[in-house]
């Protein structure tokens, strides 16, 4: 079931694939947070409640949601690397942790100004905010595993365990305001129920997180190519793809 996995583990194949998605992931990401953007900061109607200050969660719901989604990927990446010692899987893990990172920082400071005029305060202990900030220091301690070792082998099994472990703490975030008493919003976007948004604002809002997902995908594949030419740069295709590009 899982041998096709084996045959990304050679890095010129993997490469290939990656240069091919990139410009597809690249200019579908900027068509998608383009309309998704302007649609909902420009022409969607203002909230009954908070006015115009809502605008906000077309940039804060799609960082949030993939803030989750990339650490969901890296430990995925993770768990592969390390059950199946495809190398490629922990460069892809190392590739997605700073995107992730900064998926993470978006959100929270997004949520912080989004919280100031909602609740009157930057910051407050809330479950699902204190949750996400876990998340950003759980990829914070990735990405220094991943430079803390000369060895990446053994630098890529120690940040392995750390985003695998670090899991746990999704669901927390997920869940949290149906957990605990909290004053952020619930979810209001519902998979198997009707959502609570008007459809004017749902979606440049879906749009948006289709964008950003896209805009994830793009940058961790243009990392991930760094990382494959870094890790072989040795390697005869290598060398002579560094020709080719020396020669435009």
């Amino acid at each position: 079931m899982w041998k096709w996995l084996h045959s990304y583990a050679d890095p010129q194949r993997a490469y290939r694939l990656s240069s091919t998605l990139l410009p597809w992931f690249s200019y579908l990401a900027f068509a998608f947070i383009a309309i998704g953007t302007v649609w909902g900061l420009l022409f969607a109607p203002s909230d009954y409640q908070q006015g115009d200050s809502y605008r906000i969660i077309f940039i804060h719901v799609p960082a949030a949601s993939m803030s989750m989604t990339a650490y969901i990927a890296m430990a995925s990446a993770s768990f592969i690397g390390m059950v199946w010692q495809i190398k490629s899987a922990d460069w892809v893990a190392a590739s997605i942790a700073p995107v992730g990172a900064v998926m993470t920082f978006i959100a929270l400071i997004t949520g912080a100004a989004w919280g100031k005029p909602m609740w009157g305060t930057w910051w407050v202990w809330d479950a699902r905010l204190t949750s996400e900030l876990v998340l950003l220091f759980l990829y914070l301690g990735v990405i220094s595993l991943y430079a803390s070792f000369e060895d990446k082998v053994l630098a890529a099994r120690a940040a392995g365990i750390l985003a695998i472990v670090g899991v746990v703490n999704i669901p927390i975030i997920k869940y949290s305001v149906e957990w605990w008493s909290s004053l952020h919003q619930p979810s209001t976007i519902k998979i198997i129920e009707e959502s609570t948004m008007s459809s004017d604002m749902l979606y440049p809002l879906l749009i948006n997180i289709v964008g950003f997902g896209l805009l994830l995908g793009a940058i961790t594949l243009l990392r991930f190519r760094t990382e494959i030419l870094a890790r072989n740069s040795m390697r005869s295709w290598v060398r002579e793809l560094a020709q080719i590009e020396g020669a435009k």
